[in-house]
């Protein structure tokens, strides 16, 4: 693709009226990153949000998430690396911070494979738990691995991490709108895009990026024919009190751990950091929901009882899980059934006017500057360099893998 203002000179002569280069809907952690990243390259940029900018109704809110090299599938470590370096990148650019670094630790049974190739993935280091972080822990003694990755960890406030992306987007001539519901999305007759919002507002672009989260099968469904099986879920984050006298002992300046536990309730937890006198320890999944529909308390009960047990058997000296969570927070999961993301041009009649970044499963939030200056390079140059540079490949992130035809 040329250059944005090769784009616009080349759109003007051929008699079409382009408002935007790059128009980004949905403003959550990629989208905000996507819209930073294209007004960055110069490119004349519109940053549209449904609900209200900074909203607690999807995923990207919230005060803390995990940034950790320890992964499964090695077609993400390269990828949060490169993260990691654009996150330093902002927060530079911005004069404040949004990561507390902090060392990770991976435990679980020795026979689960996936901890295994975490721990490996991480460089983790064995550890005897019991001399760790005042005995926080409690692990069995046998037949369970223990390891700590000192490199890369930590703890991304998230909500604010949003907020700075979208002040660099303005900041580089972006435009930022929201209570802008986005309904549908169309060729333009002379080529480009136009989006059109809920208020009959119409916006013309030489391409847009698609990161709406939980709505993304709803509107690629409704705008393209195009099923992307995303299956939200209803998902709490908890926060425990630390026990009296244990408070100091597990916070972040203390250098108490993120930590991910694989045994048979997969929980994870970060340091006492955003809520003085309590930790924040949740597990993964929850029950399916309609993001448009959702009634903010199924599967509660469940998953609170489940983290309690687990604090009862792990932590019973440090966390009171007797009384409760404290704090319970709703968010959503966009899970894909694979758990792997989607970064792909939508194709069909749109070929690659228009790019969708979806699915993120749970664990895309750490890895959003790159996500995002991946999307943006699709979108304006038609490739993905920077992914190339840092080794990530994003062959696995194809739509056309759902339907099992991975050679188109």
């Amino acid at each position: 693709m040329a250059a944005p203002a090769e784009a616009h000179d080349a759109a003007a002569a051929a008699g079409l009226r382009l408002d935007y280069d790059v128009i980004v809907v949905g403003a959550g952690i990629m989208g905000s990153c996507a819209a930073h990243a294209a007004a960055s390259r110069g490119a004349h940029t519109l940053l549209l949000e449904r609900f209200d900018l900074l909203h607690q109704l999807g995923s990207s809110h919230g005060d803390s998430r995990i940034i950790r090299d320890a992964y499964v599938k090695a077609q993400y470590p390269p990828m949060v690396r490169l993260a990691r370096r654009l996150w330093a990148d902002a927060e530079a650019e911005s004069g404040y911070r949004v990561l507390t670094p902090a060392p990770h630790l991976s435990m679980g049974p020795r026979g689960n494979a996936a901890l295994l190739a975490a721990i490996k993935s991480a460089g983790a280091e064995d550890v005897d738990l019991s001399q760790m972080w005042g005995g926080a822990f409690q692990a069995p003694a046998e037949g369970w691995v223990t390891a700590v990755s000192e490199r890369g960890g930590g703890v991304l406030n998230a909500t604010k991490a949003v907020a700075m992306f979208q002040a660099l987007a303005v900041k580089m001539g972006a435009v930022v709108r929201d209570n802008a519901e986005v309904v549908d999305i169309r060729k333009g007759p002379e080529g480009g895009v136009v989006v059109t919002t809920s208020a009959d507002e119409e916006f013309c672009g030489a391409k847009c990026v698609v990161t709406v989260g939980a709505w993304t099968t709803k509107l690629l469904r409704s705008v393209a024919g195009v099923e992307i099986p995303i299956q939200p879920l209803h998902t709490l984050t908890l926060y425990w009190r630390i026990k009296p006298g244990c408070e100091r002992g597990l916070t972040a300046k203390a250098g108490f751990p993120t930590f991910s536990s694989y045994g048979d309730t997969p929980v994870y937890g970060t340091p006492s950091l955003e809520l003085p006198g309590l930790i924040k320890i949740s597990c993964d999944g929850g029950p399916p929901c309609d993001p448009d529909n959702r009634d903010w308390a199924s599967g509660d009960r469940e998953i609170t009882d489940r983290v309690a047990r687990w604090i009862q058997e792990f932590m019973p000296d440090h966390v009171d899980p007797a009384r409760g969570p404290v704090v319970r927070q709703s968010c959503i999961c966009s899970m894909t059934p694979d758990k792997d993301f989607v970064i792909d041009w939508l194709g069909g009649e749109f070929g690659e006017d228009v790019v969708v970044g979806a699915g993120f499963s749970g664990h895309g939030f750490k890895m959003g500057p790159a996500v995002g200056r991946i999307l943006a390079e699709m979108a304006i140059d038609g490739e993905a360099r920077t992914a190339v540079e840092a080794g990530a490949e994003l062959g696995h992130f194809k739509i056309n893998r759902f339907n099992g035809n991975k050679d188109n």
